[in-house]
């Protein structure tokens, strides 16, 4: 069997909050759902945990035990991207890796990687080390299962090894219920039961379970009987970057901030199409004299304005200028732009789209300049009204100015049936329809017909008997045609694409 690896990093989101208020560090720390005094706690450090602060306490009643407790909410965006940056750090051991659901639980196949380190514990204490210069800590468990090197590792600090799946097995049945992500109210009625490990609810059926304790115990019980599972890897985003190349050293603002809003356009196109705002724009402008210059701006909020952020880099490249300004400026031979990505959010990807590329203006004038030369009726488009026929049901009306589409997005795509204005005379049929000709010998004979659909009626104008059918010809082609009763002649009446 593959190996795998489980990299578990305990309480990741309080682990977050200590990395953006490093001075909390050593002191009571807790995380909270919500910026209030009644919200519930959600993670607690060692400190908060001896003075018997306790994950759901209210924030207030935890204040009453710990008054030294520092306390704060982490962003779903903050947790993004410190995942992301694991995420990043772990591709540098192996290039399969899997973020789970569990925010700080990682899986990472080991497959190939055998010859590269001396032992798998070798591999295990370098990740947690190169992990350690971020400020994280991590658990590594090396096994052959999700579930086994999961749930050990929520019993394990440090690293661990596992060289056979039975012995795997064996650890994660023993692994109490209390470790894993249980609700409170399921793991005390399996108390009562004496189900306090693994192994206990492994031996439960199934079905009982699900009935019984819903669809959180089962899923886990599920889990624990499942054999080894395909990893299914986080693609490698690549980063949103643009390069430019100078004829001759620049010296120019203006002309270099012409430059930087035509790289800067299509990055901010990519961002928004994988639905991304811009967090900051890294800048390495690579001079005639002094080597090259890095730089960043960063704007107040991720935006996707290119104003403003265009507004930015004309301050640091004005500061670049007042510089050197008793010498000769030095020039621009080439730029690099890399943008900081995060989830934008939906007001900023409705207003980047809200400049589509057709121009509506220009196509009105279009319009009517064909009004103009042929006649008011030569723009028009269909409208459906009500009608007892099928080629009544729709009218055309003139266009007199062009909106702008609405599609619906992920609509699956269906036949559409194409109705002629006007009905052609078909070919007369054969008696059993076996060898009917009905477009010529071009697109085959009906191999089959689906009918009849009767449309009747039409006494107060002209009597109509008319039934439809579907013809589908050897070639492929479904035709839409009927037989006109009356005058008992066939008729083509359109196309189903």
């Amino acid at each position: 069997m593959d190996r795998l690896a489980c990299v578990s990093l305990h309480a990741f989101p309080l682990q977050v909050l200590l990395l953006d208020h490093p001075a909390w560090r050593g002191t009571p720390a807790a995380v909270l759902e919500e910026e209030r005094p009644q919200s519930p706690i959600l993670w607690v450090d060692l400190h908060a945990r001896r003075a018997g602060v306790r994950p759901g306490m209210r924030f207030a009643a935890a204040l009453a035990l710990a008054p030294a407790l520092n306390a704060g909410c982490v962003s779903p965006t903050s947790l993004a991207q410190a995942r992301d940056r694991v995420t990043g750090r772990l591709r540098r051991f192996a290039p399969d890796v899997e973020p789970a659901d569990d925010p700080g639980i990682f899986w990472i196949g080991l497959t190939g990687l055998e010859h590269l380190y001396a032992s798998p514990a070798r591999w295990a204490e370098a990740v947690r080390a190169d992990l350690r210069t971020l400020g994280f800590e991590a658990t590594v468990v090396i096994g052959f299962t999700r579930f086994g090197t999961y749930a050990v590792a929520h019993t394990t600090r440090g690293t661990r090894s596992f060289r056979e799946p039975r012995e795997e097995r064996a650890a994660a049945l023993e692994v109490p219920l209390a470790h894993l992500a249980l609700a409170p109210e399921i793991r005390d009625i399996l108390v009562k039961l004496n189900v306090t490990t693994v192994r206990d609810l492994v031996r439960l059926p199934e079905a009982g379970l699900l009935e019984r304790f819903g669809v959180e115990a089962y899923r886990l019980h599920q889990a624990a009987g499942e054999s080894h599972a395909k990893l299914r890897p986080a693609a490698e985003e690549v980063p949103v970057r643009a390069h430019r190349t100078l004829d001759e050293p620049e010296t120019d603002l203006s002309r270099c901030l012409f430059v930087f809003k035509q790289m800067l356009d299509p990055m901010l196109a990519s961002l928004a199409a994988r639905g991304t705002a811009l967090a900051a724009l890294e800048i390495r402008l690579e001079l005639d004299r002094y080597g090259s210059r890095v730089e960043q701006v960063r704007p107040a909020a991720p935006t996707l304005d290119p104003v403003q952020v265009l507004e930015l880099v004309r301050l640091r490249l004005e500061d670049r200028a007042s510089v050197h300004a008793d010498d000769a400026v030095p020039g621009i031979v080439e730029i690099d732009l890399t943008a900081v990505a995060v989830p934008a959010t939906h007001e900023q990807l409705r207003f980047f789209g809200s400049h589509p590329h057709r121009d509506l203006t220009a196509g009105n004038r279009a319009l009517a300049r064909l009004r103009a030369e042929f006649g008011e009726q030569a723009v028009v488009r269909a409208r459906l009204r009500d009608g007892h026929l099928p080629e009544a049901r729709v009218t055309w009306e003139p266009v007199r100015a062009l909106t702008p589409p609405f599609p619906s997005p992920g609509r699956p795509g269906m036949l559409v049936r194409r109705i002629w204005a006007h009905p052609e005379p078909a070919a007369p049929a054969t008696r059993q329809h076996d060898g009917w000709l009905i477009l010529g010998t071009g697109y085959g004979a009906v191999e089959d017909l689906l009918g009849p659909y009767i449309v009747s009626g039409g006494w107060w104008i002209r009597e109509v008997d008319r039934a439809y059918h579907f013809a589908q010809t050897r070639r492929g082609d479904l035709m839409w045609v009927y037989h006109d009763r009356l005058r008992r002649r066939w008729f083509l009446h359109g196309r189903v694409e």
